[in-house]
């Protein structure tokens, strides 16, 4: 425990998902100290980093007994998969996330897939193969204009899934997946899957094993250039909530996706708890699940967690002693919007040890580093390929991208890349509708 009745937090992870969780638990009175293991160069302006690597799990289990952590958080999906959530479990301490087998929702697709197919989850038709050359048979096998999406079996750091245009893109896919594109662990199954059509939206919420918090929405930019071209990232934007997004729409994927899904996982004997993400097409047929995250998103989070007007704490805290239930998760209607900087060459090669200038001068925006780490003098140079979100919020979409981008401008790092597109369709309400 803290001082005076606080609790002192331990958040594992090392990105923007990781420093926007922290800064807002620094908003609870709730909270005493922070740590964040191992952190980055902005974690550090509202916690204490410790080094200790995220799925390092007996060196998290000794920073936790040793700092008397009352609450442990779990921001990316490698550790939870890594099973560091039953590892605290069964040492008594208090954590939020998923245990290894509940997060199989994300660590296996094809598991995800059958467990949706079992219990009625509505969700994209998919046939999963254990080898390239099985794979590659059934797709030889398939129409010429028959359109899919390929994807990795286990988690590749968002470099396992690729869509296919073609018999002929959806064979290389398959190839490139074997040939060390992702890790050998993820390709023990490759699933071939019915490619859907609709807007996208990833849906978020909080569960404690049975019940399921209110929801809210935002929708990311996969691709790294403007107009969604180019390959795949982690994520070079977000905004929330939807144009397209209603109350009738949250009820129905309430009703169909996220009340069937923490049921049916608290059926089979593996009760989920922590968010719940549902990335989601909307199509013809009504809402469809892609894929389910065991975490928050990022850059998500980045712009869900403003909006939350409850003490994030108490939330989790709520969700841990399975209470939620008794405790209203409220949303502001506000709109945030994030705009990815990224190091110049990401997702591909890029160099790193850059300088950043004006962390301190945007005026509106705020500012949740990823990919960076303080150096001497007050300095903070870049670190990774995904470098920073620059955060802001509005009255409405317009309002937040103004703010935001007018934050991306006052930011400056050699070689900086960002969409200039990130909630365009919003503004100009030119968005596909479902």
């Amino acid at each position: 425990m803290g001082v005076a009745g606080t609790t002192d937090v331990l958040v594992i992870g090392s990105g923007g998902r990781e420093h926007a969780l922290a800064w807002k638990l620094r908003q609870s009175a709730r909270v005493g100290r922070i740590l964040i293991a191992p952190g980055n160069g902005g974690t550090a302006g509202v916690g204490q980093n410790i080094a200790i690597a995220d799925t390092d799990i007996p060196g998290l289990l000794k920073a936790v007994k040793e700092h008397g952590i009352g609450l442990t958080v779990v921001g990316p999906e490698a550790p939870l998969a890594a099973g560091v959530v039953d590892a605290l479990q069964a040492a008594g301490h208090p954590v939020f996330g998923p245990t290894r087998a509940a997060a199989r929702l994300e660590s296996s697709k094809a598991w995800a897939k059958a467990f949706m197919v079992r219990h009625g989850i509505p969700t994209a038709g998919a046939t999963a193969f254990k080898s390239a050359a099985e794979a590659v048979a059934y797709i030889d096998h398939l129409g010429a204009d028959r359109k899919v999406v390929v994807k990795a079996d286990g988690l590749a750091a968002g470099k396992g899934v690729i869509v296919a245009d073609s018999r002929a893109d959806a064979r290389a896919a398959v190839r490139s997946l074997y040939s060390g594109a992702v890790p050998a662990s993820a390709i023990s199954q490759v699933l071939i899957e019915e490619r859907l059509s609709g807007p996208e939206v990833s849906v978020f919420a909080f569960v404690d094993g049975s019940h399921v918090s209110a929801e809210v929405a935002a929708c990311d930019y996969k691709r790294v250039g403007d107009g969604d071209v180019g390959p795949n990232t982690g994520g070079m934007g977000a905004y929330s909530p939807p144009e397209f997004w209603t109350a009738e729409l949250a009820a129905r994927i309430r009703r169909k996706i996220l009340e069937p899904t923490a049921a049916g996982m608290a059926s089979e004997g593996n009760p989920y708890l922590g968010v719940i993400y549902a990335g989601l097409m909307l199509t013809e047929d009504g809402p469809k699940v892609i894929e389910f995250n065991c975490r928050l998103g990022d850059p998500e989070a980045q712009v869900v967690l403003p909006r939350l007007k409850t003490d994030l704490f108490e939330v989790l805290l709520a969700s841990v002693e399975g209470r939620l239930a008794s405790l209203t998760v409220d949303w502001s209607g506000g709109s945030h919007v994030a705009v990815v900087m990224a190091s110049g060459g990401y997702p591909g090669k890029y160099t790193t040890g850059k300088e950043i200038r004006g962390l301190e001068e945007r005026r509106e925006a705020l500012v949740f580093q990823a990919g960076t780490v303080a150096a001497g003098g007050g300095r903070t140079i870049t670190s990774g390929g995904r470098v920073l979100a620059v955060v802001a919020g509005g009255a409405d979409i317009e309002s937040a991208r103004a703010a935001a981008y007018e934050g991306v401008g006052s930011v400056e790092f050699e070689g900086a890349i960002f969409r200039k597109d990130i909630a365009a369709r919003a503004v100009r309400g030119g968005g596909a509708r479902p």
